[in-house]
């Protein structure tokens, strides 16, 4: 496959042309994701479906009960993954005051109430854990980086501040003073400041699907190439992986797209841009034109047992919890001995086909993924659910971890997945009488 050029020119290989570098580029240390942060009009409700649908516990709180009168913020927690949902209290409540409430310094209900009339349910924030948050941010403005929110510190050991990443979503540099033990039951140890643990008779903490981080976040953007050489150039992040439409598209629509990774490549942005010209609209399209512009698509969760799961997410699907697009024809498992049977076996391929799980390989590992439908009103924003295997490492200290994107990104079930996406979007269309 040749070199692809896109509408402005930007070139892209593709994905067999593509040589994975890794030359240590980035300007400031980057540990791991922290947090995702959502903002919507109701966080209690929110935060609920999303602890329910994904085996997540509600483990910590900043609401009117902690005395934060300006939003509400409930914090999900599995493994490492943390997800936190805020939503903005009345304006002339919060004005009121005698003092600042806010927990998150950089929370503003006028911007909340914009940012979901515009987008509806969203993310507004991705956090990484820094080494020194007020660093990143000042290298990151120094080379180009559009700031949010200046740096503040939090109790005198926690700092926090954010630039902006693409359309409405920042990209949050948190650090600490001193390092954290995430055992520690007081969130406002191991998370920030202002936050309060939620009681376990209230916040059903005994659920637990096995979901344990996050391991990319990708964004949808109206024109790739600037907004890859933004973050590029702030950040120092290189380029991972590559996609173009002739890689992943089918007849009918496609999408190029680009993955940055930090150092330790344990942090992966991939960012997509439609391609036009084709039979249907794309589909990266669709959720700019819903959106109202470029904001992030998805988040792929990690689970150390994907089957464990997805069977209790469907046990969840028609009951509060999130729907999945449809499952491949009988053919694509058919076929998927001969592609992985040296990695599954004849029970773990039924069990895929059982739970509509695709499954796809590169030249290191094996990834096992799935998609839910948008999970909002607006056909936006979506859950991926995938499992790496292969790919283990020891590091300096001998302790045994896995490289980062294992597997890939599922490059071989893109075509599957985008008929699934083409299938579920017809039945979004208004239907018109000749």
């Amino acid at each position: 496959m040749g070199t692809i050029e896109t509408q402005t020119g930007f070139k892209l290989v593709g994905f067999n042309n593509f040589v994975r570098t890794n030359p240590k580029s980035d300007r400031f240390k980057v540990k791991r994701f922290h947090h995702v942060e959502f903002w919507c009009p109701d966080a209690t409700n929110t935060a609920r479906r999303f602890s329910w649908g994904l085996g997540m516990p509600i483990v910590a709180k900043s609401d009117l009960s902690t005395g934060n009168q300006t939003h509400a913020s409930y914090l999900l927690r599995s493994g490492d993954l943390n997800f936190l949902f805020t939503a903005a209290y009345s304006p002339s409540i919060s004005l009121s005051a005698p003092h600042p409430t806010a927990s998150i310094p950089s929370f503003s209900a006028p911007t909340s109430f914009a940012f979901s009339a515009s987008h509806g349910l969203g993310v507004r924030a991705v956090a990484i854990e820094v080494d020194d948050a007020e660093f990143a941010y000042t290298t990151s403005v120094n080379h180009g980086a559009i700031p949010s929110s200046p740096p503040v510190v939090l109790d005198n050991r926690v700092k926090l501040a954010e630039v902006q990443l693409y359309g409405d979503v920042v990209l949050r540099y948190v650090s600490y003073n001193d390092p954290i033990e995430t055992s520690n039951p007081n969130p406002n140890h191991w998370f920030l400041p202002g936050f309060e643990p939620v009681e376990e008779t209230s916040s059903n903490q005994s659920i637990d699907f096995g979901i344990q981080r996050l391991d990319h976040a990708v964004g949808n953007v109206p024109e790739l190439s600037s907004a890859l050489n933004y973050v590029k150039q702030f950040t120092g992040f290189h380029e991972f992986a590559e996609f173009t439409a002739e890689d992943v598209g089918t007849s009918e629509s496609g999408l190029n797209s680009t993955v940055l990774a930090n150092n330790e490549e344990t942090v992966l942005l991939p960012m997509n841009e439609p391609v036009y010209g084709t039979k249907r609209k794309s589909q990266i399209q669709t959720y700019l034109e819903h959106n109202e512009g470029a904001g992030l698509q998805h988040l792929a969760l990690m689970s150390n047992d994907i089957f464990k799961t997805l069977r209790e997410m469907r046990k969840r699907s028609g009951i509060g919890g999130f729907e999945f697009m449809p499952s491949p024809p009988p053919t694509y498992y058919s076929n998927l001995k001969k592609r992985v049977g040296d990695v599954l076996n004849d029970e773990q391929i039924k069990e895929c086909e059982e739970l509509g799980i695709l499954v796809d390989k590169d030249d290191q590992g094996t990834l096992l993924q799935i998609f839910t439908k948008p999970v909002g009103d607006r056909p936006t924003i979506f859950i991926e659910i995938i499992q790496r295997v292969g790919c283990m490492l020891k590091d300096d200290e001998g302790k045994e971890y896995q490289k980062g994107g294992c597997g890939g990104f599922g490059k071989g079930n893109f075509s599957e997945l985008f008929k699934s996406i083409e299938e579920y979007e017809k039945t979004l269309e208004i239907k018109r009488t000749a």
